[in-house]
């Protein structure tokens, strides 16, 4: 009986010489005790070793996929068909497949499970030629590459390499704008309206830097960079133009400044490239979702694709808000809707209302993008294509909400109403204008006689109540008493009346006497009043 034992360094074909002892499975372990003892009962029959990590990586990968190695084919076809013996394997998957293709007999069993494990405890010496160093080497590089074939993890998917362009990418865009800002400066006192003219910062370090000063503005032509129009513009503006003159030796400083802006510019253009690339090789999904710098801030932000994965979408949604976060926590006020998943595409083209709403679908989408890229076998962009096309037609929902309204059974659409303007016209009023009483003095002062009488007629009758239930029967001496108090009560209402009423004519009189003021001091009695009438009748 022949026995496959795979190791790490390559296959080993044992030979079992004495088949005998390997009916005693309890006490098989003690035939493994030392290597003279292993050696009665197996002896190395072949031995096929690997060249390189990659190749026992890929013999391996194969054995668990319950598949045939090329190499592994190879030696049994040369060894184990021409022995015509059966063969010991530790795998039963492995024994149905190579029974399948090669049409060899195989044994699995408890008996050929022991008899792999005291191999196992004597392998370094039942295999002559190969050290411990070199087999604990073999060991250890395999398992390293196992364990990153079995989570997935090829060495194209290294998310390091966004990590670090992205934040390049923005170091660079800082610098840039400084740099652009310093030459518009420091040329604007030469030539202060080309930047006026011009507004592309690379435009206009590459007309700064073919022409130079603005005196060669004249003969220069700049219609491979500028439109025949603003071409004219700049060259009549450099004729009359108000700026200093500078020297030689400062225009070199100016363009050397130029020619920096420039490279850098280019630069920058093949490292977005290069990111997005990288990020559709490594997160196509998340590309498709969010795009590539808002994706490639996401990662950097969390350190790693397998860490974002780790976040909840509640956590993705307000990634990069988080001093906004901790402030709303402290004061109790409203929390953050979004972070960096602000700038990407779907967010920015909402209506300011629905933003929240539309960030939180797109972090609960964006996360399983980010979970299927990170431990999904296939790389395909698929399942990002799907999803956006989901998040647009609810975003069109959204938006045609207010204008459209469903109809009773849902499936048809009503109409609009039709808009009518209806406007309530207000007419001025007038009666606020004035400021003067409504009524004269004289009015105003009779109705307050009016109602001191009435308040004084109410008051009598209340006494006279008051008296007749105090008596009820009253004696004839008592009624005259009452009847006098009615009488002195009477004449003290009337001397009030003549009172009010000398009151009136004195108010009267007053305005006639400021009208017409008479000479005489004295005032005319009644009966002269009353002759005066009679001659006047008697002449009439």
């Amino acid at each position: 009986m022949l026995v496959l034992f795979e190791t790490s360094v390559g296959y080993a074909i044992f030979k079992v010489l004495n088949e005998k002892k390997l009916q005693e499975v309890d006490s098989l372990w003690k035939e493994f005790e030392t290597p003279e003892k292993a050696n009665k009962i197996v002896k190395l029959k072949h031995f096929e070793k690997f060249q390189d990590t990659a190749e026992a990586l890929a013999a391996f990968t194969a054995l668990m996929e319950g598949k045939i190695n090329k190499q592994l084919k190879k030696v049994l076809k040369k060894i184990v068909k021409e022995a015509h013996e059966p063969l010991a394997v530790a795998d039963a998957k492995l024994g149905g497949v190579i029974k399948e293709k090669l049409n060899l007999s195989c044994i699995h069993s408890p008996v050929v499970n022991e008899l792999m494990r005291g191999i196992r405890s004597q392998m370094d010496g039942l295999i002559p030629g190969v050290e411990p160093r070199e087999m604990a080497a073999m060991c250890l590089g395999l398992a390293h590459s196992l364990s990153r074939y079995r989570l997935k993890f090829s060495a194209d998917k290294v998310d390091t390499m966004i990590v670090q362009a992205i934040s390049l990418l923005d170091d660079l865009d800082k610098e840039l704008n400084n740099y652009i800002m310093r030459c518009r400066e420091w040329y604007g006192w030469h030539f202060p309206e080309l930047g006026k003219i011009i507004s592309d910062n690379l435009t206009y370090c590459k007309c700064l830097q073919k022409v130079g000063d603005r005196k060669n503005y004249a003969s220069a032509k700049l219609s491979e960079l500028l439109p025949e129009e603003v071409e004219a513009e700049v060259k009549a503006a450099a004729e009359i133009s108000m700026g200093t003159e500078v020297s030689e030796e400062d225009i070199c400083n100016i363009l050397h400044l130029c020619t920096q802006v420039i490279e850098i510019s280019e630069y920058r253009t093949q490292l977005y490239e290069y990111l997005q690339n990288r990020m559709m090789a490594i997160a196509p999904n998340v590309t498709v979702m969010v795009g590539e710098l808002v994706g490639a801030r996401l990662i950097a932000h969390a350190g790693s694709l397998l860490n974002l994965a780790k976040h909840a979408a509640s956590t993705v949604q307000i990634l990069g808000a988080e001093k906004a976060l901790f402030r709303a926590l402290k004061s109790r006020r409203d929390t953050p809707k979004y972070g960096l998943i602000y700038h990407a595409s779907l967010v920015g083209q909402t209506s300011p209302k629905h933003k929240g709403k539309i960030s939180r679908m797109l972090a609960a989408k964006t996360v399983l993008a980010i979970r299927y890229d990170a431990f999904g076998e296939d790389s395909s962009s698929a399942m990002g294509v799907e999803n956006r096309a989901k998040l647009e037609a609810r975003l069109r929902t959204l938006e045609d909400r207010g204008i459209r309204k469903i109809s009773g059974t849902g499936k048809a659409l009503a109409k609009t109403e039709k808009y009518e303007h209806k406007s309530e016209v207000k007419t001025y009023d007038p009666s606020g204008d004035s400021t003067l009483p409504t009524c004269s003095k004289k009015r105003k002062i009779e109705q307050v006689d009016k109602e001191d009488e009435i308040i004084e007629k109410k008051a009598k009758k209340a006494k006279v109540k008051i008296k007749v239930e105090e008596a009820p029967v009253a004696t004839e001496e008592e009624e005259e008493e009452e009847e006098g108090v009615l009488v002195v009560e009477e004449q003290e209402t009337s001397v009030k009346k003549k009172k009010k009423k000398d009151k009136k004519k004195h108010i009267k009189e007053e305005p006639l006497s400021e009208e017409e003021p008479c000479t005489s001091t004295a005032i005319p009695s009644p009966e002269k009043k009353k002759k005066k009438k009679k001659k006047r009748d008697n002449e009439d």
